[in-house]
């Protein structure tokens, strides 16, 4: 399955560090960027999520929410969002649902870990059609979130 802009975003529902089922379509009448990260704890999402959190200010100014999301427990996400004194919502993929339906998802990542998140961004809006999409192949590169944004202030 492969998700295009212009594609509605495949809905769904998972738990954050809370405990709290979150789901996309609860977030319709908003914006949404979505992040799937590889692992909780790893300098490159660490990176990434703390820049995220640097700039949450604007995000908000445009009517946008964040959803951070990795196979990580929401336990060990827990940890991480506690430790990075991260803004936003983390959610466990635990089960890898919606990295499938994201295309955003490594048959085999290092040290042959199976079923890992692949670095990605989406950016839904508040219909809930995809306006942006980057799906990395090296967890080393971030997604260009300065031409996400450049898209979301256009919405």
């Amino acid at each position: 399955m492969s998700i295009h802009i212009g594609d509605t975003a495949p809905d769904f529902t998972l738990f954050n560090t809370e405990k709290q089922a979150i789901s996309l379509s609860s977030y319709h009448g908003k914006n949404v960027v979505v992040l799937f990260f590889p692992l909780a704890f790893t300098s490159t999402c660490t990176a990434e999520l703390c820049g995220v959190r640097d700039d949450i200010g604007n995000y908000g100014k445009m009517d946008a929410e964040v959803l951070a999301i990795s196979v990580d427990s929401l336990f060990s996400l827990g940890k991480f969002k506690e430790e990075q004194s991260l803004n936003f919502n983390l959610l466990s993929d635990f089960n890898k649902t919606a990295s499938q339906a994201y295309d955003s998802l490594y048959d085999t990542f290092v040290l042959e870990m199976k079923g890992v998140s692949k670095r990605s961004a989406f950016l839904i809006d508040r219909e809930g059609v995809i306006r942006y999409a980057e799906v990395l192949e090296s967890a080393g590169d971030v997604p260009n979130l300065d031409a996400l944004k450049e898209i979301l202030k256009t919405l």
